[in-house]
């Protein structure tokens, strides 16, 4: 009986929690990246635009480079470029993301660790900067070296796609919660605006992931981004030599949620927290 309460403890204690065993980047693409949608708005809005197809887009930070595989898998011609300083998520880009893909698909993508303001590629059609990555450049004149860079790279009628986030919560020290169906137990996404200084619009931002079992992720991802507001934005590219950028707005279902369905506007009614994407067309 002794050797079995023994055992019995020594199991408990080599167990690991939900937290341990976790793997953060795949966390995060269920949470926050939806590159399917993300290339819906990228290939639809670039055909009427251009008012023909785009085959060659890079990915400017790209991570995991999960919108990279989403863009080769629409099409037989579509080629991909993901450039991101980080030889980790690369790597994980790699062995997860790529290793899903046929050896056809996987060789139309091309992962460079390299800094976006000195990479050389081919000229795409595409250039996209997603999920508010531009953000890590905190000076005005960093930031426009950095769109001067992606006007000398695009093709000669490319486009450059670009997110941005706002309202008047983002201002805020705020704690947000979401809860996630991952087809298990689940889990729960929590967003931190941890500092923001409202003079140098620097913030401090973290996302953690807390589990069914008690367990958490603290800090799986730490950002010090500066909140760049829309006209800041807008100005910054047309000096850099874009020659029209339009913003675009999300409407809202019956329920007052956001629709994901993302229109033209020039005016928008102030709200909380707001998401959009802009197009800079060369």
């Amino acid at each position: 009986m002794k050797k079995n309460r023994k055992n019995t403890k020594r199991h408990k204690k080599s167990r690991r929690s939900m937290a341990d065993t976790a793997d953060r980047h795949h966390l995060y693409e269920l949470s926050v990246q939806c590159a399917e949608a993300e290339i819906d708005f990228v290939d639809k809005t670039f055909k009427r635009l251009r008012k023909r197809p785009a085959t060659l887009l890079r990915e400017d930070f790209c991570g995991t480079a999960n919108v990279c595989c989403e863009w080769v898998k629409r099409g037989k011609k579509h080629h991909a470029i993901g450039v991101d300083l980080d030889a980790e998520v690369l790597d994980w880009g790699r062995n997860n993301n790529l290793a899903r893909l046929s050896d056809k698909k996987r060789r139309r993508i091309t992962l460079l660790q390299k800094d976006v303001m000195k990479v050389e590629t081919d000229r795409p059609d595409i250039i996209s900067a997603m999920n508010f990555s531009y953000w890590l450049m905190q000076k005005r004149d960093l930031l426009k070296q950095y769109f001067e860079s992606v006007h000398a790279a695009l093709k000669d009628d490319g486009v450059f796609f670009l997110d941005a986030y706002g309202g008047y919560d983002s201002h805020k020290e705020i704690v947000e919660e979401r809860a996630i169906d991952d087809g298990g137990d689940g889990f729960t996404y929590i967003w931190e605006q941890a500092a923001f200084d409202p003079i140098t619009h620097i913030m401090q931002c973290h996302i953690h992931f807390a589990f069914p079992d008690g367990s958490e992720m603290r800090n799986a991802f730490d950002y010090e981004w500066r909140l760049w507001t829309l006209p800041e934005v807008q100005d910054l590219l047309k000096e850099t030599g874009f020659k029209r950028i339009t913003v675009y707005w999300q409407g809202w279902d019956k329920h007052g949620e956001p629709d994901g369905d993302f229109n033209p506007a020039k005016h928008a009614e102030a709200d909380a927290g707001w998401i959009c994407y802009l197009t800079a067309e060369k």
